[in-house]
């Protein structure tokens, strides 16, 4: 499927404004979309009627909140596009694992690392870091709250 069909499915789901087209060569993705929480569920199934594979969720912990960034491509034409949600501070977001099944994993890794909490997902769970961990590495504050002490200060003298 082209873009521009992508273009014209994901029109009945946001704002024509928050669609911004982007240069390929310069961004790596050909659309750019600004999104709410509450239309993620709506824009990952107009991206997968029209075709396109999840390529990634990720996420960026900004001063004003977290954002998360999923990327949709295409397997048949160059298609990738950018799906930015910005979110408040303890706020979550619906899980597209129903939708996408690679999806799940995806969300857990953020959840793991900055403690984005997905809705509806059967098993937000951690990764990698300890079942009791009550911390999110990829926080901003992180680094303040759980600053590196020395061996000495671990282990004694």
């Amino acid at each position: 499927m082209s873009l521009e069909d992508l273009k014209e499915r994901l029109s009945k789901v946001v704002e024509p404004g928050d669609m911004v087209p982007r240069d390929y060569e310069k961004d790596g993705c050909l659309l750019e979309i600004r999104a709410r929480a509450d239309q993620v569920e709506a824009v990952a199934k107009a991206a997968r009627e029209a075709d396109c594979f999840l390529e990634s969720i990720t996420a960026v912990d900004f001063t004003n909140g977290p954002q998360i960034i999923y990327q949709f491509n295409s397997c048949t034409s160059i298609s990738r596009v950018l799906v930015r949600v910005q979110l408040s501070r303890g706020e979550s977001v619906v899980s597209i694992g129903s939708i996408y099944d690679a999806a799940l994993w995806y969300e857990r890794e953020v959840f793991e690392l900055f403690g984005i909490r997905f809705d509806n997902h059967p098993d937000l769970r951690r990764l990698l870091l300890p079942e009791d961990a009550d911390f999110y590495p990829l926080l901003k504050d992180y680094g303040k709250v759980h600053a590196f002490r020395s061996t000495e200060e671990i282990y004694g003298e």
